[in-house]
């Protein structure tokens, strides 16, 4: 299992607009082999990114993903937000999950190479 998170700077008069963008987003990866779930995370403290949390059974599964032609179209909307309301780069970190206190039976995900991107 790996997780995979972005973080994501937004300037606060953008949020509810970032927001908005991912509460309609197009759902096509909840239908990939080995997706788990997807977490859209909001900073309490001023200044703290937003994070893009999702979970998968494999790094197999989510490199599928980012090579699927699902991949292309439900990101083809990540431009719709003006450059300005970023507040600098996002930072993509994937972890291999080595512990899980809710699956006491998992496997450690294999340690891998570096992600290369996408």
């Amino acid at each position: 299992m790996i997780t995979v998170m972005n973080r994501i700077a937004v300037h606060p008069e953008y949020a509810e607009a970032f927001e908005a963008r991912f509460l309609d987003r197009a759902r096509l990866v909840d239908e990939m082999p080995g997706f788990v779930s997807n977490q859209v995370l909001r900073p309490v403290n001023p200044g703290d990114p937003y994070v893009v949390l999702t979970l998968w059974n494999s790094r197999e599964a989510f490199e599928a993903w980012t090579s699927s032609e699902a991949f292309i179209q439900g990101h083809a909307r990540s431009g719709s937000l003006h450059r300005e309301a970023f507040s600098g780069p996002n930072k993509l970190e994937i972890h291999e999950v080595i512990q899980d206190s809710s699956r006491p039976d998992l496997t450690p995900e294999p340690r891998g190479e570096a992600f290369s991107g996408h």
